[in-house]
């Protein structure tokens, strides 16, 4: 079983996705799964993980909405206000949906790096725990001794880092994000996202730039908790579906690797057997 376990549907008539602007060249326009399915079908990928764009549960319902009538979206990771006193019960009416598997607050976003700590988010991230699903981390690099914290204090909090918390691979930049990524893999059980960095890498990137940053991500998540995901349609921004597929393939040595990393990893981390 291949799954894609991060990707994006929006449609700009919504009008909540305040970071898509017309700068934004090539995402500036709808994506939806009419645009997706072809590359499903080219490479035999059997479902996929939709993810959440944009701050609100509005967004959160219309993916659902989506999931619903395309049976290949076999998850959606939404969106709450953490911050808000209705957070656990958001949390918990929204998991009664079959495919609702976690949440992801767009913390990359947040101008407070510390946000993450806040004991006012306490009950929600209690929420998830009782709810059994999965925090998508949407973190920088700077966040990641935050994040590091905020696992100690919930240890039974299913995670999953996403992007590889975006290291800054255009700029070269490695050993502060090796070792803060290496002491959270080491510490504690959370996953981490095969997925965006060709992004990081920019549009001229070469196999030689992204290679050592997923080296490092496999050495210490190994081959049982690193998930692949396309992050489409972002990825568009540096390449292509069809490209990342294939290097993310290349990177990956082994055919039990491969199986585990493309497919059964993101079925233990989403819960799918459950839904």
């Amino acid at each position: 079983m291949i799954i894609d376990a991060h990707q994006h549907f929006w449609q700009l008539s919504r009008g909540d996705y305040g970071w898509l602007t017309p700068e934004l060249e090539t995402l500036y326009r709808d994506f939806m799964p009419t645009d997706l399915a072809p590359h499903l079908d080219q490479h035999g990928i059997d479902g996929t993980i939709l993810i959440q764009a944009a701050p609100t549960l509005a967004e959160t319902e219309f993916l659902l909405e989506i999931a619903d009538k395309n049976s290949f979206v076999l998850g959606v990771v939404g969106w709450v206000d953490f911050e808000a006193t209705s957070a656990p019960y958001d949390i918990a009416r929204l998991a009664e949906h079959p495919k609702l598997v976690g949440f992801r607050p767009m913390i990359q976003d947040i101008a407070d790096d510390e946000w993450m700590l806040r004991p006012d988010l306490t009950p929600a991230f209690e929420a998830m725990i009782e709810a059994d699903l999965t925090f998508d981390a949407l973190v920088l690099p700077r966040h990641l001794p935050h994040l590091r914290q905020l696992l100690s204090h919930h240890p039974h909090l299913r995670t999953v880092i996403d992007h590889g918390a975006k290291p800054n691979i255009g700029s070269g930049k490695f050993d502060n994000w090796a070792s803060d990524i290496a002491a959270i893999a080491k510490e504690g059980r959370a996953y981490c996202k095969l997925s965006g960095i060709l992004t990081e890498a920019g549009s001229d990137w070469a196999i030689s730039d992204v290679a050592p940053y997923a080296a490092h991500l496999f050495e210490h998540f190994g081959p049982e908790r690193l998930v692949w995901g396309s992050d489409w349609p972002v990825l568009t921004l540096a390449s292509n579906y069809d490209t990342w597929i294939e290097t993310a393939a290349s990177l990956i040595l082994d055919g039990r690797s491969m199986e585990a990393v493309f497919g059964s990893n993101a079925v233990d981390l989403y819960r799918l057997t459950k839904r």
